[in-house]
This record gives C-alpha cells, sequence and structure tokens, in this order.
C-alpha cells in the first residue's frame, strides 16, 4: 500500500494531540519523530498544524506557548494558528475542525495520502469524501484510547501512536 512515490499531507489537530499525550500519557509529543514516522520514506509535500492562540498568547513574549509554537515549526509542521474565541458570559470555543477539513479537501488534489493526525470522530465523513469523492488514501494517527472507534474503521489505515516510544517524550 506504501511507496516512495506517494505525495504525502499531513494535518495534525495539535490540541487535540497536545492533551491526548499530556493527560494519558503524562508526556509530550516529539513532532519531529511524529513526522518522520507518519511520511515512512515516502514525499512529505506540506505538514499542518492547526493551533488555538490563548487570549494572553503573543509571539514577541517568552510564553510556554510562543515556545510551543516555535518548536513545532523547527519540526517541520507549518502552523495555522487562530485566536480562542471567548464569549458573554466567559465561555471560551477553540476549534479548528472545519479549517482542518477545507485545507484536506483542497489539497487532496495533489495528493496521493492524506493523513490526519486526530482521534476526533467528527473527521469520519471527511475520511469518506476523501477516500470516496477524490480517490485518495486516508490514514489517522492518534492514540488508540481516545480515538474514535469510526474514524478507526473509516481510515484505510489507523496509525496507534502508542505503539511507537520514540513519539512521547516523557515529563
Amino acid at each position: 500500500m506504501r511507496n516512495k512515490n506517494q505525495r504525502v499531507g499531513i494535518f495534525i489537530d495539535v490540541q487535540n494531540l497536545y492533551h491526548s499525550a499530556k493527560h494519558l500519557y503524562g508526556g509530550k509529543v516529539n513532532y519531529r519523530e511524529l513526522i518522520k514516522t507518519l511520511v515512512d520514506g515516502r514525499q512529505l509535500i506540506r505538514a499542518l498544524g492547526y493551533v488555538v492562540k490563548s487570549e494572553t498568547s503573543d509571539k514577541s513574549a517568552p510564553t510556554g506557548e510562543a515556545s510551543f509554537f516555535e518548536a513545532l515549526e523547527k519540526a517541520g509542521v507549518e502552523l495555522r494558528m487562530k485566536d480562542i474565541q471567548v464569549f458573554p458570559g466567559g465561555v471560551k470555543k477553540a476549534n479548528w475542525d472545519v479549517g482542518m477539513a477545507v485545507d484536506a479537501l483542497r489539497m487532496s488534489g495533489f495528493l496521493d495520502v492524506i493523513i490526519l493526525v486526530t482521534g476526533d470522530g467528527d473527521f469520519e465523513p471527511l475520511v469518506e469524501y476523501i477516500q470516496w469523492g477524490m480517490g485518495r488514501i486516508v490514514e489517522v494517527a492518534a492514540f488508540s484510547y481516545n480515538t474514535s472507534s469510526k474514524l478507526k474503521e473509516a481510515a484505510d489505515l489507523f496509525i496507534n501512536l502508542e505503539k511507537n516510544p520514540r513519539i512521547m517524550i516523557k515529563k
């Protein structure tokens, strides 16, 4: 199924991956190793990471968030950022699902393999559309414990990140 001529695009739900690694495994993700593992000798076209900036985030300030974003970029992840939305009453919302889906669809015309790095079951219709509507291979990479079973089943290949210890950095 995999060959070195395949053009690969990686779409990383950074918040989903970050919180899974932190809360389930008490660790962090080695994004450079993640990309290397997912590409697996094929041609990486783009690796996009979807992040939400906190209210106090400022690229010029040396915050933990800014250094995290910088580390992602150094690992080869092209960041797509948006500010967190704060609604009256203090409710906060941060979601990149639609943006990630649109980017995957937009780029599927020049990719052979779309790799979604998320466990979010909301992406199941996207997986099916890219496979059947666009004729592309869709791989899903996430931690099995908190990945939708329907998403795993829909993917051409599910990559269980907990099976690769090099991807996790223990605190």
